[in-house]
């Protein structure tokens, strides 16, 4: 006999707590760099998290035009297997011969496997339609990592500290050591709250096609905020040794 402890605890995300985080990090992020385009990169996850909070409740619902033509379709399956042996009935009453009554047989069952062919069809339309949108707003999720990675491509805390002189295509050093550990530090939050909201699109689609594009983003956003780290890491070590 199991105890209740055995049974399996279903956790999920949930959308609003995901959305008031980001929107606390758009906050926090705006406090610092308001002039910068860390700001405006925080600004479209917020509009991108109340989007995915709308969508992915949108596609785990019903498609009801899907299903309303899906009823009709095994109204009349089933409305066309009940017909078949009534004609067929109706042509033995009637005398006719062996051809006749084949020939009614073969149209009542082309029938069948037409609206079988039908109901299949729509079974399956459901998931792609859902599947489709789904991997639509991914593809946003993925564009906006890479994006957030090109932010802080530029930001190498060891050429901030080594002090090594710049050429006149380097980038600007204008960022105190704090404040470079907060910006890295930010990029690295906004790439783990993009793999949440991707993983909130298959909360509740199970979908093999959509749970391989989801764990893509999740394997990016990962890989990138290693980088981050090591340079945090670096950062910190520098700190350290200089305290």
């Amino acid at each position: 006999m199991e105890s209740p402890g055995d049974e399996p605890i279903r956790l999920r995300l949930n959308a609003d707590k995901i959305v008031e985080t980001v929107g606390k990090l758009q906050a926090r992020i705006g406090e610092r760099f308001e002039d910068r385009g860390i700001n405006e990169r925080a600004d479209d996850l917020l509009r991108i998290s109340i989007r995915a909070r709308m969508m992915a409740s949108t596609i785990d619902r019903p498609i009801r035009w899907v299903r309303v033509c899906l009823a009709l379709l095994f109204l009349l399956f089933f409305g066309a297997l009940f017909l078949i042996p009534f004609d067929l009935s109706s042509e033995a009453s009637q005398g006719r011969d062996a051809f006749e009554w084949l020939q009614v047989l073969e149209a009542g069952l082309n029938d069948v496997v037409l609206l079988g062919a039908g109901a299949f069809f729509l079974i399956t339309v459901e998931n792609r339609i859902k599947r489709h949108r789904c991997l639509q707003e991914l593809h946003e999720l993925r564009s906006y990592a890479h994006v957030v990675d090109m932010m802080q491509l530029t930001k190498d805390p060891q050429r901030s500290l080594d002090g090594s002189d710049d050429t006149a295509a380097s980038p600007d050093r204008d960022l105190t050591n704090f404040e470079l550990s907060r910006y890295l530090d930010y990029c690295s939050e906004l790439l783990s709250l993009t793999g949440k909201l991707a993983a909130l699109y298959v909360q509740d689609f199970d979908d093999p096609v959509a749970l391989g594009a989801v764990k893509e983003i999740e394997d990016l956003t990962t890989g990138l905020s290693r980088k981050i780290w090591q340079k945090l890491m670096v950062l910190s070590s520098y700190t350290e040794g200089d305290s």
